[in-house]
């Protein structure tokens, strides 16, 4: 069965732009290694998507780590405006200690208009979080936890990925960001950092 064209843009988004700029320098190895489920919800009402969570949450807690290490849950319709989606998206947040999976999973939020709290919505670090389409990414913790003790900077993770977007400039992300809906081109600008 052929990839949705909305996760087949949310693997390219996640290839070229959050590992190929290193964005998150703990993608590499399990986006490489095929540990990363991609899961499309085709609801759009905010209740079905937040049950299509609780049972993404589910199914990746069920896996072995070494099966999937987390997971995005590719939401194309419903959750359009970002005022709507960060509702759902604490509510989400809420159920992971209510779950009882607190310190097992937790949860990242991306969305095409995401917008840090103070910047201003033309500010390129703000695509650190900007995505094809609205997302929940679930982590687990424990890989995480691994790849952070071995990093040598992870607290320099945020201001490095800000000077780095801010230097290749707005036009340069919406182009990025915009490169992963063309299945047939391979955006490249890459600039790995």
């Amino acid at each position: 069965m052929a990839e949705s064209p909305a996760i087949a843009a949310t693997r390219r988004w996640v290839e070229q732009v959050v590992v190929g700029l290193n964005i998150c320098p703990f993608a590499a190895a399990p986006v490489r290694g095929e540990r990363i489920r991609y899961t499309l919800c085709e609801a759009s009402q905010s209740e079905t998507i937040y049950r299509a969570l609780l049972k993404e949450m589910e199914d990746l807690i069920a896996l072995p780590e070494t099966v999937a290490e987390g997971s995005l849950l590719v939401v194309p319709r419903g959750l359009e405006n970002f005022a709507d989606y960060l509702e759902l998206f604490q509510v989400a947040e809420a159920a992971i200690p209510e779950a009882g999976l607190e310190g097992i999973l937790q949860l990242a939020s991306f969305h095409p208009d995401y917008q840090f709290h103070g910047a201003a919505p033309d500010d390129p670090a703000n695509y650190t979080n900007r995505s094809p389409y609205p997302m929940f990414h679930l982590i687990r913790e424990a890989p995480l936890e691994r790849a952070l003790a071995r990093h040598p900077d992870p607290e320099g993770i945020p201001a490095r990925n800000i000077e780095l977007l801010r230097r290749l400039g707005l036009q340069s992300m919406r182009d990025r960001l915009a490169a992963c809906f063309d299945p047939s081109g391979d955006e490249s600008g890459g600039e790995s950092a």
